[in-house]
């Protein structure tokens, strides 16, 4: 196939830069143009050797291991194609940058990367954005309709380090979320274990699971309407859907949650211009004393939901 780059069998030596990461993701990284499913069908057969032994796609890499990976063909990579508009919303919503890190305001309707038909996420645009930054990846995901604080990692080091204070509960990420009916003051913590399945037709839905992995998320109430409650919600612990399945499994879904919300409510919402899911990550705390990098950064409200806020108090 003329089109496909050859890959031939490959060697690689880990270094301290790369170790720390499970095999998949490095693999998806390093073998940039190769579909996620071959990949995981190489990992699964048995072709991806770590110092001559098989591994599973869970295995994170040590300083030293020897790497074997099989012949592979490499689709060539299409960068997209920004246009003046998107290069605009872009740059206007990076809300910081230093040399280790990029945070951006992530408008709601942008996924985080590409795939499922949509041809470049925020990662993809940055990358055009930034064409000479000799790295950038996530550091994590928000949902597509999930606006504010998304972090690009800069260095590998730096993306290593934020993932261990993610594992760690290290980081404060803190959010806003418009729900339905009246939250009850006295329910502030919600400690309740989630499983992630995926459908055959690939989409990705979560739910209460008493074996599921632990989900703590805590709530605090900023202002009650008369068919809503608006809350400031922190994560303790960084699940898929986490907050949107917590505050449905309550009885008080999302405002515009169309996977885990409530049909009648939402359509409801649709009265006082919400058009969107009204879920906002609006703050992010990272401390890392032992490289003296201490940040603070707030995203505020986009105006689209602070105008629905406006529109509850007149009722």
């Amino acid at each position: 196939m003329s089109n496909l780059e050859h890959h031939p069998v490959t060697y690689l030596d880990i270094s301290a830069e790369k170790a720390g990461q499970r095999i998949d993701n490095f693999l998806h990284t390093y073998l940039k143009g190769v579909p996620k499913s071959h990949v995981y069908r190489i990992l699964r057969t048995g072709q991806v050797r770590v110092n001559k032994k098989r591994i599973k796609q869970t295995y994170r890499l040590v300083v030293g291991d020897r790497l074997r990976l099989p012949p592979v063909q490499l689709q060539p990579l299409l960068l997209p194609i920004l246009n003046t508009n998107h290069k605009k919303v872009l740059v206007n919503s990076i809300l910081h940058e230093d040399d280790l890190l990029l945070i951006l305001n992530k408008p709601a309707g942008m996924a985080v990367h590409g795939g499922s038909g949509i041809n470049a996420g925020a990662i993809e645009s940055l990358r055009v954005l930034y064409p000479n930054a000799p790295y950038l990846e996530l550091v994590h995901r928000l949902d597509r309709e999930t606006s504010g604080c998304l972090m690009i990692a800069k260095k590998r080091s730096m993306l290593r380090r934020l993932h261990t204070l993610l594992r760690d509960g290290g980081i404060h990420k803190q959010y806003l979320t418009l729900v339905q009916g009246n939250w009850n003051p006295r329910k502030t913590e919600v400690k309740v274990s989630l499983r992630k399945n995926v459908l055959q037709s690939g989409e990705r839905i979560v739910r209460v699971c008493s074996d599921g992995k632990l989900a703590i998320t805590q709530f605090h109430i900023i202002q009650q309407f008369a068919i809503a409650s608006l809350l400031q919600v922190q994560l303790k612990t960084g699940r898929t859907h986490q907050i949107r399945v917590h505050t449905a499994h309550e009885g008080h879904p999302i405002a515009g949650d169309n996977k885990y919300g409530n049909k009648d409510f939402n359509q409801q919402m649709r009265q006082f211009a919400l058009k969107n899911l009204f879920l906002h990550a609006e703050k992010l705390v990272i401390n890392l004393p032992e490289i003296d990098y201490h940040l603070t950064i707030n995203a505020p409200l986009p105006a689209k939901l602070q105008q629905v806020l406006n529109n509850l108090t007149q009722i």
